[in-house]
């Protein structure tokens, strides 16, 4: 049977972008609808002199397609480069396909075109690499190695041929999903302690990568219908990274440390010194206002680029942490300040450059409080505290880090004293509180040369670490909290030590009536195997009051099989230890006669109290409010571990903090408390 002839159809062209890996190199397509875009800007770009760019991926990248390069808009990233393909080659011991270079893919189709037309077939084109590319049929084409006749190819040799493909649609590849233009939610990611997020070492970027596409795939799955496919949005997640500033070149920390570290276990020296030196570093005053401060000012320029990318956004934002990151982001919501609050703020910024006009307030130590007024030109304000009978004492107690206040800059208020004097005498009280301690201390040292020049040796860049702490309490390390450029919705902390890090402060309890001032939301989020991560609820609730975390659901529904079976197993139990409660108490019951005598009002039932419930009969009966910082509601929300993570929790302790970026759950959660239970809109690109 004579096959009919084959009709020339010309290819379709994808786009690729080059990523490197470990060193190698792998070619990753572009989603179907930012191909199309970048085709299309292709057969236009000849009309325009100047560069023609397409926004990618979300408009986290820009691809300049007369350049063929790649730009990563909100991160720091190395370009790389981009083709236009549409032939593909392999060779019998790799993985996948790599895609040709242009130049050569249009000598190929072009051969390819002539053999089509003309009916001939097994002819051979030799590429610019000196290599052999052999059309047997429309299926089968051979790329073959250029070998020197005068060194024939050994029998193994021969067989090293490459297989070639024509279109993206005859090879096996994974397009990504493409991306909604609509962003309904966005979401701040700041990562934890080092430079590597999870066990494969990948960065902030990588992982929030994933963190981004499993909730890309659950807006699909959980929270759109059909009615409203076309509409339908996404949550955009960011990156944020503070370690590069801490330990970049700016800091210089890094060159300090390594001039002092031993040169012994080297690898393990330089990743304690990477990783577990940032805990320290969040402790120390200077360090950790470099933290903060970089935090701060990357979320806002990431919010900044954001909102110029995508004009018509009129979603929410949140924050998230992880580990360290959650406790930064604690730390600096509750230091936030709410409209009417950051007009006064601005307001003590221009009273606190008036102090430095007062140096008599650095340089004396007064002995009373009428001596201190007199000197800074502020005795018109002695009478109305001497009315009320504040002395320094009293004004002392407010720098001391106790959560019972005596004076505080609001009862300076009350009396009617202006913002300027309120922060003149603060101040000073402040500064006379610390002097104090260092007068006692440099009588001890006043004699030894030694210490005078370490002392005198370079400029003071750090101090004693001073722990702020509110009648709510809530403590930070005291240093100045940069304000957010907007109100987050939600606060949610996965792998978090916030409730250690409290605790070592020196804080037993939270006050269950504060919240954080800008943001309404709170959710601690944790493996159940996470030895890093502490739980919230417990300094919140009363001591008598113990509560389990939630368990989240999975993001398939119901539990993991071994939960429910370890659950139906626990109920079995308490089944039959109150069926031999109620045999045993029917034994131990008075005799007879004695029943008659009386004591008939004994029953063989146990009391309401005695009786068994199963427990999530116990959990559901536990149900209480939880202060505010959640609105109320539940903060202590715990994942579901794995089957194979049930057999030994120390094995898999190191794995289960790290396992947050590429949890289902933890990302429903997320979209959980964004769409909440009903239907969304998203707001129109």
């Amino acid at each position: 049977m004579i096959e009919p002839p084959v009709l020339y159809e010309p290819v379709q062209h994808h786009w690729f972008y080059n990523q490197k890996t470990d060193g190698r190199d792998y070619w990753q397509p572009f989603s179907n609808e930012d191909s199309q875009r970048l085709e299309e800007a292709f057969a236009h770009a000849g009309k325009s002199e100047g560069e023609v760019m397409v926004a990618t991926e979300g408009r986290r990248y820009d691809v300049c397609v007369k350049e063929r390069r790649r730009y990563a808009v909100y991160w720091d990233q190395t370009s790389s480069e981009v083709r236009r393909c549409s032939w593909f080659h392999k060779g019998s011991k790799e993985m996948s396909y790599t895609p040709h270079t242009e130049d050569i893919c249009d000598l190929l189709e072009d051969a390819y075109m002539i053999a089509v037309t003309l009916g001939e077939w097994k002819r051979n084109l030799e590429l610019p690499t000196g290599e052999t590319v052999i059309i047997h049929n429309p299926k089968l084409i051979t790329q073959h190695p250029n070998f020197c006749r005068d060194f024939p190819p050994s029998p193994g040799e021969r067989t090293q041929a490459r297989t070639l493909k024509r279109g993206i649609e005859n090879i096996p590849v994974e397009i990504p999903q493409g991306e909604p233009d609509s962003v309904d939610h966005l979401v701040f990611m700041v990562h934890g302690i080092g430079p590597a997020c999870d066990l494969r070492l990948r960065g902030i970027v990588q992982c929030v990568n994933e963190f981004r596409s499993a909730s890309l795939a659950l807006v699909s799955s959980h929270f759109s219908s059909a009615e409203d496919q076309d509409s339908n949005g996404r949550v955009e997640f960011l990156p944020v990274n503070w370690h590069k500033v801490l330990h970049g070149e700016s800091t210089g920390v890094d060159r300090d440390i390594e001039r002092i570290t031993l040169p012994s276990i080297s690898r393990l020296r330089q990743f304690s010194n990477d990783t577990v030196l940032d805990l320290f570093f969040y402790n120390s005053p200077t360090y950790c206002q470099t933290i903060v401060d970089t935090v701060a000012s990357e979320i806002n320029r990431l919010y900044s680029i954001f909102l110029v990318r995508h004009p018509h956004f009129s979603g929410a934002v949140s924050v998230a942490g992880h580990s360290l990151g959650s406790l930064i982001l604690f730390d600096l919501l509750t230091n936030q300040k709410t409209g009417s609050e950051t007009s006064e703020t601005e307001e003590e910024a221009e009273h606190n450059e008036d102090l430095e006009s007062f140096p008599e307030l650095a340089n004396h130590s007064f002995a009373s409080l009428e001596e201190a007024l007199k000197s800074t030109g502020l005795e018109e304000h002695l009478r109305v505290l001497q009315r009320e009978q504040v002395d320094l004492e009293a004004l002392d107690s407010y720098s001391i880090t106790t959560e019972q206040m005596l004076c505080s800059e609001r009862d300076l208020k009350e009396l009617g004293i202006p913002l300027g004097p309120r922060k003149k005498i603060l101040n000073y009280v402040k500064k006379w509180k610390l002097q104090a301690p260092a007068a006692q201390t440099g009588k001890h040292f006043q004699n030894s040369t030694g210490f005078q020049s370490l002392i005198q040796e370079g400029p003071t860049t750090t101090s004693a670490v001073d722990y702020q702490h509110f009648d709510v309490g809530i403590g930070q390390v005291s240093i100045n909290y940069p304000q957010l450029a907007f109100h987050p919705q939600a606060f949610f902390a996965f792998g978090s030590p916030i409730g250690m890090f409290l605790t070592v402060r020196g804080l037993k309890r939270i006050d269950p009536n504060y919240s954080f001032p800008t943001c309404k939301s709170f959710y601690n989020i944790f493996h159940p195997f996470d030895p890093v991560a502490y739980r919230i609820e417990p300094m919140i609730l009363p001591p008598d009051v113990d509560v389990p975390p939630v368990l989240m659901p999975h993001h398939k529904g119901r539990k993991r099989m071994h939960l429910e079976l370890k659950e139906g197993l626990t109920r079995v139990g308490s089944d039959l230890l109150g069926s031999l409660r109620n045999v045993w108490q029917s034994f131990s019951q008075l005799p007879a006669p004695a029943l008659a005598e009386g004591g008939a009002t004994a029953s063989a039932a146990p009391l309401p109290e005695d009786m068994e419930t199963s427990p999530v009969e116990d959990e559901e009966r536990k149900e209480v409010k939880v202060g505010s910082l959640n609105g109320g509601r539940r903060i202590d929300y715990v994942l579901q571990e794995k089957p194979i993570e049930s057999f030994n929790e120390y094995l898999f302790a190191i794995q289960s903090h790290l396992c947050y970026w590429e949890s289902e759950d933890t990302a429903l959660l997320f979209l959980k408390e964004i769409y909440g239970n009903g239907s969304h809109r998203s707001s129109p690109q």
